[in-house]
């Protein structure tokens, strides 16, 4: 399965000079953990996350200690461009799936902007998208199967899925390749074995 088809398209996208307050409510609001940021012309300049968000934002607490402080010289940021992490990991539209989920197991990335080829913000692929896309319903899984096979001419192959594993059915040594390609365009699959 390619990236472009399990990532959702058109992610929200802050510009650089937004602000950390503006930005955290975006973030609140759409129940995401980071966003693009993208200049004037939709190219990718870096990625701001929770965690930059909130680094340094929160002002020490003088009741927290045991003897008074003296004034508070911290300065939190205050645009998104102070905080953004630069040249961000991404992916393309067009990319294998399973190269996103080990680049994001590897790196401890929750999520992973989907630029095209001028470096435009096309997508957002995250976890949870993947975690979507496996716990699919195996019956749903297999009626996909069915209705490609069937538009290609091999409707007499039986498809059957179990905990995302596929079994097809009816294909002779020629078509194996082919029935496995089919089945592994499909959300939810994590196997094919050819009966």
């Amino acid at each position: 399965m390619l990236v472009s088809g399990a990532m959702t398209p058109d992610p929200v996208t802050v510009a650089p000079e937004e602000s950390v307050k503006r930005t955290l409510v975006l973030l609140q609001r759409h129940g995401v953990t980071a966003l693009p940021v993208v200049a004037d012309d939709g190219r990718l300049v870096g990625v701001v996350s929770e965690a930059d968000l909130i680094r340094n934002a929160v002002p020490h607490d003088p009741r927290a200690h045991l003897r008074p402080s003296g004034p508070d010289q911290h300065q939190p940021p205050q645009t998104v461009a102070e905080v953004l992490t630069a040249d961000p990991v991404t992916v393309r539209p067009h990319d294998d799936l399973s190269t996103a989920v080990e680049l994001m197991s590897d790196r401890r990335l929750k999520s992973l902007p989907v630029v095209d080829d001028h470096g435009r913000v096309v997508g957002i692929i995250a976890r949870s998208d993947v975690v979507r896309l496996l716990a699919r319903p195996d019956g749903a899984i297999a009626a996909e199967i069915r209705e490609t096979l069937r538009s290609a001419g091999y409707a007499d192959w039986t498809v059957g899925v179990s905990d995302g594993v596929v079994v097809i059915t009816g294909p002779g040594p020629a078509e194996r390749s082919l029935a496995e390609s089919v089945a592994h365009t499909v959300g939810g699959v994590v196997a094919v074995r050819i009966g």
